[in-house]
């Protein structure tokens, strides 16, 4: 489609050092300029790898990945570095992703510095506070250190770091698997918000389709390093083609779609920090 910001073709992934038994299995995935595309499936159905795969980290035994209309496959790290800017991603754990030892402040500043995004320290220190007012953190967070914050606001750091460059795409990997739900919906809220003001491109990686469904425009599901079936959320929910799929929906915990629950659950940010 003319308005696809990211475009993946027969994606193939095999890890070892004698290409062992592939992982993603001729993978095609398709991300358009400010869609939110959920990526599903149960533990070792390849979402974190195909994730990887579209941001370079891991290269491809065969496929095709092409960003804004330029083929990025076999790019290397010098090639690709005028894109890491562009391309962000948002990890899992915060806590291992935010170096211990340096400031939350040098952490969200350096990137912006290092990119050319700001010219100088003090410039890009006013883009941290305005990023940090964002994401409802103090601008005193600049002062702190990541073992000093809650599971809740390292992953607004998280999502900080990534926003701060004004990218176009984002990966979120599993970025609220290891939060409470009343966090999970602060944090999910702030994402689905920034991701239509900044008209970004989010590929949205969840094991919880409830989850995927409250945010995501349309979903693919994958099982075995497989696309199984896709499609807008509404009607993968309603009515899903694969019987994988249908396996999935009847293991969610929230058998009805409840669009209020990221409102109600964000509401608690009002008397209590995430």
């Amino acid at each position: 489609m003319a308005d696809d910001l990211l475009v993946a073709r027969g994606l193939v992934v095999s890890y070892g050092r004698h290409a062992g038994p592939a992982v993603l299995h001729g993978v095609d995935i398709h991300v358009g300029k400010g869609e939110t595309v959920g990526i599903v499936g149960e533990s070792g159905s390849g979402k974190t790898t195909l994730g990887r795969a579209l941001l370079g980290l891991v290269k491809p035994a065969t496929g095709s990945v092409v960003f804004d209309g330029n083929d990025i496959t076999t790019l290397d790290e010098r090639a690709r570095r005028p894109l890491r800017r562009r391309m962000q991603m948002i990890f899992q754990d915060p806590m291992s992703s935010l170096n211990p030892r340096h400031t939350i402040g040098r952490i969200l500043t350096e990137p912006v510095l290092l990119h050319g995004v700001a010219r100088d320290r003090q410039t890009a220190l006013a883009l941290v506070y305005g990023v940090l007012d964002r994401v409802g953190l103090s601008r005193e967070t600049v002062d702190r250190y990541s073992y000093e914050l809650s599971g809740g606001q390292r992953q607004r750091v998280g999502i900080a770091r990534a926003v701060v460059l004004r990218p176009d795409f984002v990966l979120a990997d599993e970025i609220v698997s290891g939060l409470d739900v009343s966090t999970q919906a602060q944090v999910l809220r702030l994402l689905k918000e920034l991701t239509g003001e900044m008209h970004l491109a989010l590929a949205f990686i969840s094991h919880d389709l409830s989850v995927v469904r409250s945010i995501c425009q349309r979903v693919v599901v994958m099982r075995e390093g497989r696309v199984v079936e896709e499609g807008p959320c509404e009607r993968v929910f309603a009515a899903p083609q694969a019987a994988y799929t249908r396996m999935l929906i009847d293991a969610i915990p929230l058998p009805t779609v409840d669009p209020g629950w990221l409102t109600r659950g964000a509401s608690v940010e009002a008397t209590t920090t995430a």
